[in-house]
């Protein structure tokens, strides 16, 4: 059976899209959808430690976000979304009719230009940035973080939608599976005798454009860049081998491990682009299990999660979850599939 992209919709009230996020980022709840027996549980998130065994290996993205967001003196919106290898960004600009081929925005007086060079895939726009200052503290200071379009409430603290082990500057979006985790939740899951593997994507459009062809194979990805170092690929390769569980943690760390296995289900240490799209009937070569937010109907990401629990089971979890009113999408809660 082809699944059609009005197969992965359900109906969520707006009241369940979680605008802030709670107090404690490990204070959740967390479903757990046994993967052998198809039971689903309702615990708290910090039950995950009685989830996972020594031996097993979470598989976290370290991308970390970059305040993204600029509004030019002219009042036009600029989003961040690849820094080319030539120097040159890629950009979102709303409107678009004020960023032609040819046109100059200027950000902060001018202590930031973008030259508009070219328009490309998607209505993006090739720039190049004009500054004489140092541009990372120069966007940290003019820059805003950039919030899903979902999030509609001003953000107290935008700290708390980077993960704990966020090093990796890159990410226009946040993986928000990550989130959940304390310093000492992951000091608690290390002395378990569980492995932590840090990979990194840098999360993109890729990651959230929406589907918008009924017949889902014909949907592209964008390409995000990705990395897994040698010492991690070993480590991974090391948990399957000793009959360890390799979780990913988060939609983007499944597609980079995924992206990184060979025929023979070993994970090769590189860097590169990946536009991988993962939906049901694609065959899992790495991830043993996959610990999730709850996401957007009809996109990539419910996709991913069907292909790797059922697309009945998946869509039955979210209906439960609504009924149960989880909180959905970045600051919400979290579902296990192990």
């Amino acid at each position: 059976m082809t699944l059609k992209k009005e197969d992965f919709y359900y109906d969520l009230p707006k009241h369940l899209i979680a605008q802030q996020p709670i107090e404690r980022r490990d204070g959740s709840r967390l479903m757990h959808i046994c993967r052998t027996s198809g039971t689903f549980k309702h615990v708290q998130f910090t039950d995950i430690k009685s989830i996972l065994r020594p031996g097993d290996c979470l598989v976290v993205n370290d991308s970390r976000v970059i305040p993204a967001r600029l509004v030019s003196d002219n009042n036009v919106e600029m989003l961040l979304h690849e820094r080319m290898e030539d120097g040159r960004w890629s950009v979102m600009v709303k409107p678009g009719k004020k960023a032609r081929e040819g046109d100059t925005l200027i950000f902060a007086s001018g202590r930031l230009a973008a030259k508009v060079e070219d328009i490309i895939e998607d209505g993006l726009r090739l720039v190049t940035l004009e500054h004489e200052e140092e541009f990372e503290p120069l966007l940290v200071e003019i820059g805003t973080m950039p919030l899903p379009h979902y999030i509609e409430e001003e953000q107290k603290n935008t700290d708390r939608y980077q993960t704990v082990y966020a090093k990796n500057d890159g990410s226009v979006a946040a993986p928000t599976a990550g989130l959940h985790f304390t310093e000492e939740l992951l000091a608690d899951i290390r002395a378990m005798g569980v492995n932590i593997a840090q990979v990194t994507l840098h999360v993109g459009l890729g990651t959230f454009r929406p589907v918008k062809d009924d017949d889902i194979t014909k949907h592209h990805m964008h390409s995000e860049y990705c990395r897994v170092e040698p010492e991690v690929a070993e480590l991974i390769n090391n948990t399957k081998k000793n009959g360890g569980r390799v979780i990913a943690i988060g939609t983007t760390s499944c597609r980079t491990i995924e992206s990184r296995a060979n025929e023979n289900g070993q994970v090769v240490a590189g860097a590169g682009k990946t536009d991988i799209f993962i939906y049901p009937g694609y065959e899992f070569k790495v991830m043993d299990g996959l610990l999730t937010n709850f996401h957007l109907p009809e996109s990539t990401l419910i996709m991913l999660v069907s292909a790797f629990a059922g697309h009945e089971r998946t869509m039955a979890a979210y209906k439960e979850a609504v009924e149960l009113e989880y909180r959905f999408f970045s600051y919400g809660d979290a579902m296990i599939l192990l």
